[in-house]
């Protein structure tokens, strides 16, 4: 269980799709300034990809808040091995954590 090979090539892939996502996005910026775009377009367009950021935050906080349940309840139980439960356990959490964010999502602002 202590082999962390297979790591390093997921490890490099997620580094290396973030990095293309940064060049796009900054390439995307920078055109959208240099057109002749309105101020108010650009400012709202800022204003939703931070909305979407903060969203996205709190939805991932969620899921790992309700996931950190589902393990902590797997612990509690002594459920060390893979089984259909802790499958539904840990799906289930998922699934919780998810519902949590959308209905905190609906409650903010904005």
């Amino acid at each position: 269980m202590n082999h962390f090979e297979f790591m390093i090539p997921i490890t490099l892939f997620i580094c290396i799709t973030y990095a293309i996502k940064a060049v796009v996005d900054a390439r995307v910026r920078k055109q959208l300034v240099a057109s002749n775009v309105s101020q108010e377009l650009i400012q709202s367009i800022v204003e939703a990809d931070e909305l979407r950021r903060r969203h996205a935050t709190l939805r991932w906080g969620a899921i790992y808040i309700a996931l950190a349940f589902g393990f902590g309840l797997m612990e509690a139980l002594n459920l060390r091995d893979f089984t259909p439960g802790v499958l539904a356990i840990l799906l289930g959490a998922t699934g919780i954590g998810n519902l949590v964010a959308y209905a905190l999502s609906r409650k903010l602002p904005g």
